[in-house]
């Protein structure tokens, strides 16, 4: 099994945590209404290079740029070492580990352009326009790409198979499900954390009145399909899982990382009830995000170890004992 070297796969796997980080402070800046910290300018803060004497949410929202500025550097750094590493080796492996960083580098400029977006056009903090829902949905599409390729980057340069989709159709369909349904889940979601932010209720007992009352903006009418989707997606991903454990069994990656997968829907389950049951206090959301990350890299890296050819390999194998 072909790896790279060991420092480059550790700082693979840094680069992805690290934009982790990154998108947690922006749940804080978003949360704490900080997004128009520096006005509707960019790359400038208020019109200046380093703001000078700033307001408290204009400190957040410049660090969480200075963040982001450094996010470019670390996710470059990898793209550069991944590309001398195939020009020295010229393996298939160090190519596709190459082509994978190029996509999170595509991906981490169309971030910050989308972040620029928001700032330029004023959807920020508590402005509300008839596209800021979209701009919040595709923010969150984009980073959820951005995520999957620095993941499947990592996992490929510490010795993870190709993908090739020759498995067959019923488990294409169970990762098309699940697939689907995580992103239907994080576009929902970024839309009633919108609501909540914009709309916010002192008592869950308020936040149902608001919810039934015909008089509330859309975006308050549609917060309750958040959880109602969220509820049915979580069940699937659980049983999804112990699928993809039961037709792969000799695979130890695959049970590995549908165990985690399980897992992570089901503390997401009870951690999204606590977060509605405590009205939205910021630290819950930060958490809730991040458990909602870890659930979509986990199916990414499930979902790679499935595609693999030593998984259609097994997979062939186990239909020719069937059939003798």
């Amino acid at each position: 099994m072909e790896r790279s070297p060991l420092a480059f796969v550790r700082y693979a796997w840094f680069t992805l945590a690290y934009n982790v980080l990154v998108i947690l402070w922006g749940v804080f800046l978003r949360a704490s209404k900080s997004g128009d910290g520096c006005g509707q300018h960019w790359l400038t803060c208020n019109g200046e290079v380093i703001p000078s004497a700033p307001e408290l949410k204009a400190v957040i929202e410049y660090s969480h740029r200075m963040m982001s500025a450094i996010d470019g550097v670390v996710v470059l750094a990898l793209f550069v070492w991944a590309f001398v590493l195939w020009r020295r080796s010229r393996t298939e492996q160090s190519r596709s580990t190459f082509l994978l960083t190029a996509g999170g580098m595509f991906f981490v400029i169309t971030e910050a352009l989308v972040g620029a977006g928001l700032v330029l056009t004023g959807n920020t903090a508590e402005n509300l326009t008839a596209a800021r829902p979209f701009w919040m949905a595709g923010h969150l599409i984009n980073t959820f790409i951005l995520l999957g390729f620095l993941a499947l980057a990592a996992r490929r340069a510490a010795g993870g198979s190709r993908l090739s989709f020759g498995i067959g159709t019923k488990p294409l369909l169970m990762l098309g499900l699940c697939l689907l349904g995580i992103l239907v889940v994080g576009t929902s979601g970024s839309v009633a954390a919108l609501a909540n932010m914009l709309f916010p209720s002192k008592s869950l007992l308020g936040g149902l009145e608001q919810d039934l009352s015909s008089d509330s903006n859309i975006l308050v009418l549609l917060r309750p399909l958040h959880p109602l989707i969220s509820i049915g997606t979580i069940i699937f991903l659980i049983f999804a899982a112990d699928w993809f454990k039961r037709t792969f069994p000799s695979d130890r990656e695959i049970t590995r990382w549908a165990k985690m997968l399980s897992w992570l829907a089901i503390v997401q389950f009870f951690f999204g009830a606590l977060t509605l049951l405590t009205h939205m206090p910021i630290l819950m959301q930060i958490g809730h995000l991040l458990l909602a990350d870890l659930i979509w890299i986990s199916f990414v890296i499930l979902a790679a170890n499935t595609l693999s050819p030593q998984t259609v390999t097994l997979k062939s194998a186990t239909r020719v004992l069937e059939a003798t």
